[in-house]
């Protein structure tokens, strides 16, 4: 009888795999499974709020000028793309389902200082006085944009009538077409 420590050192098959690159025709099949499946939009929305989350951190750790300007490229796209998706998909579908039009108008109060922010920081230059004044504290206000909409209006999204697949859909697509135009 093999003992749970000989057991424990021989890896298994998923150990092993994920080490390897994944390639080939099984990997293809899969990936066009995902896209013919949309996500969910909260999950596609929270994946938008990690990532820009993972890019503030990094632009606070970081003192090299190139990373910094870089940083903050990525972020006010991504903000920009993930604002209007958010403003021309998911609030309207949130206010046709009737959640809390208080929640939605706050939101919408707090993607018009992040704009604002964003277009300053667009025309700027790492170096510029209050350039990394202006990240930070775009930062902050997506900190708590982000802490309502995950606590307070995605779970009354999710309770609504709202058909979440269906919008994930609509915003992976139109999301797409922004980068692309954004590029």
């Amino acid at each position: 009888m093999p003992t749970a420590t000989a057991k424990a050192s021989t890896p298994s098959k998923s150990q092993t795999r994920a080490t390897k690159p994944k390639t080939g025709a099984r990997v293809q099949r899969k990936t066009a499974r995902a896209a013919a499946k949309p996500e969910d939009a909260i999950k596609l929305l929270k994946s938008d709020h990690k990532e820009v989350r993972g890019w503030f951190a990094e632009f606070d750790k970081t003192d090299d000028d190139g990373k910094k300007e870089a940083l903050a490229r990525n972020i006010c796209r991504a903000l920009t793309v993930h604002t209007q998706v958010e403003e021309e998909i998911f609030y309207p579908a949130a206010r046709e389902s009737e959640v809390d039009d208080d929640l939605l108008d706050e939101a919408a109060v707090e993607h018009a200082s992040a704009k604002q922010l964003i277009a300053e920081i667009e025309k700027m230059a790492v170096g510029d006085p209050l350039f990394d004044a202006k990240v930070t504290v775009l930062g902050e206000y997506v900190k708590h944009h982000v802490e309502e909409e995950e606590t307070e209006l995605f779970p009354e999204c999710r309770e609504s009538s709202m058909d979440l697949k269906a919008l994930g859909g609509e915003i992976a697509a139109r999301k797409a077409e922004l980068m692309q135009s954004n590029a």
